[in-house]
């Protein structure tokens, strides 16, 4: 019987908080770490059968296992995000069929966006949650012109990332082989060109980046700190 996995990136050096924090995934945000809040809603969402928590260093490795699912395994990340996945993705059983890729800096995921995505993957074997770029974007070129790019066509790309394992295991053995370096692991899939499906997501699900970002989580966690799932 096929399972569905979960890996749970947590080995960022989160730079871009400029020491405001020890450590952003571990930082307190509504009564619990940040790790804690996309743990328990995939732990509430029922979609995975087994988790991989990709840690930093052996003290953070301590700490994410207090509030890690089960079951699961920690395995150490790499240089970056882009090898931390290999790692995870090398760690999972034989038997792992489906695979979800969420950046546990985004502490806002819901469960039933867990549960929409679940169902979509099985059918489209690759599934983003994402929102529509509502902002103008333009592209700066070389010759200091400026391009409009059609906003009608942007999207910008959140996490959960899932895909069918067949998939994703090729898409970062080409990405390996050929030496390449992406950002998301819907970047990976693009090299084989296979479509993938998006899910809209209308409520926020911003990562934490810089120290302003946690007081806007907050206020955004506001509402479902009461609730076991939030």
């Amino acid at each position: 019987m096929s399972r569905t996995a979960a890996i749970l990136l947590a080995a960022g050096t989160g730079s871009r908080m400029n020491g405001t924090v020890p450590d952003k995934v571990l930082a307190p945000l509504a009564g619990r770490p940040v790790f804690a809040h996309s743990a328990a809603a995939f732990i509430t969402s029922g979609i995975a059968d087994y988790y991989v928590v990709v840690y930093r260093d052996q003290r953070q490795m301590m700490e994410l296992s207090a509030y890690a699912p089960t079951p699961s395994v920690l395995v150490r990340g790499g240089r970056d995000r882009q090898d931390s996945v290999r790692h995870a993705l090398a760690a999972l059983p034989a038997d792992i069929a489906l695979v979800f890729i969420h950046d546990c800096a985004r502490p806002l995921v819901r469960p039933e966006q867990l549960v929409a995505l679940h169902k979509i993957v099985r059918r489209e074997q690759a599934v983003v949650l994402a929102h529509r770029v509502t902002d103008t974007i333009k592209e700066h070129r070389a010759d200091a012109r400026l391009r409009t790019l059609p906003r009608a066509h942007l999207w910008a790309m959140e996490t959960p990332q899932v895909f069918s394992r067949e998939l994703i295991d090729r898409a970062y053995a080409f990405v390996a082989r050929k030496k390449l370096r992406i950002t998301d692991d819907a970047q990976a899939v693009e090299q084989l060109g296979h479509p993938i499906a998006l899910l809209e997501n209308t409520q926020p699900n911003p990562k934490l980046t810089t120290p302003a970002d946690l007081a806007w989580l907050e206020f955004l966690l506001a509402p479902f700190s009461s609730s076991p799932a939030a």
